[in-house]
């Protein structure tokens, strides 16, 4: 198999003062291309520090962690910012989309950064919101649109750079329940099409929609298995 992601003693430690918190303390951990992946945990654990070190959002303080052939150690602000553009869709809880902007101009602005013209924008843009079913909805701000509404413009801007990996942070937790249901169907669509998807939630119902669920405790692996099968929905 093709790994996306290899960890090799992964250490994080934050310095408050005179007190040193190992977040971290020492991940081996290997993600193939096109897995479909849950990581839990209690607070504490380490699970929004290992979410923010996969997504380059944050570095290590010890041990190496490979993003397909790049070694993120070893890369310049410029190019973690290039590979956080390109790689790496961001969906997170709280939807973090402009408020006066349309949603096609939300789902652009990743392309923006990327230096695409404005026709080349438009475009994408409007073929990522096909995607997550809101063609329709291209000069909504996100104030005129629901809850799943924005978490979909959200999911579309996140595709739009056609990343290798999408990181999601409970990304239905500001949804009610059925909400909520519709938006992991969706989720389950884009990794069927062929996206690696890694989901960092609390939640075990959501957690048992991956296909593999990994725990953390104390900055450690506590175990790493196969999802039971379930019976779940599917976005039509």
């Amino acid at each position: 198999m093709d790994a996306l992601i290899q960890m090799q003693a992964l250490t994080k430690i934050y310095q408050t003062g005179t007190v040193s918190v190992r977040a971290l303390a020492g991940i081996d951990l290997e993600i193939q291309k096109n897995e479909y992946v849950a990581i839990m945990g209690p607070s504490g654990s380490g699970k929004s520090t290992l979410m923010n070190i996969i997504g380059c959002l944050d570095m290590p303080s010890a041990g190496r962690y490979f993003l397909g052939q790049d070694d993120i150690r070893d890369l310049s602000d410029n190019r973690l910012s290039e590979i956080r553009s390109r790689k790496i869709g961001f969906v997170f809880q709280s939807f973090n989309l402009l408020p006066r902007v349309s949603a096609l101009q939300n789902i652009a602005l990743p392309l923006i950064y990327l230096g695409f013209p404005p026709k080349t924008r438009e475009r994408l843009a409007a073929e990522a919101l096909d995607r997550v079913g809101l063609g329709d909805r291209k000069q909504h701000k996100p104030n005129e649109l629901s809850g799943g509404q924005r978490q979909r413009i959200a999911i579309a801007r996140a595709l739009v750079t056609q990343p290798d990996l999408i990181l999601a942070d409970e990304p239905t937790g500001n949804l009610d329940s059925k909400t909520g249901e519709e938006i992991m169907a969706l989720i389950q669509v884009l990794h069927d099409q062929g996206h690696t998807v890694i989901i960092v939630t609390h939640e075990p119902y959501i957690a048992a929609h991956a296909a593999r669920i990994i725990r953390l405790r104390d900055g450690l692996i506590e175990s790493d298995l196969p999802a039971k099968p379930q019976n779940l929905p599917r976005a039509r």
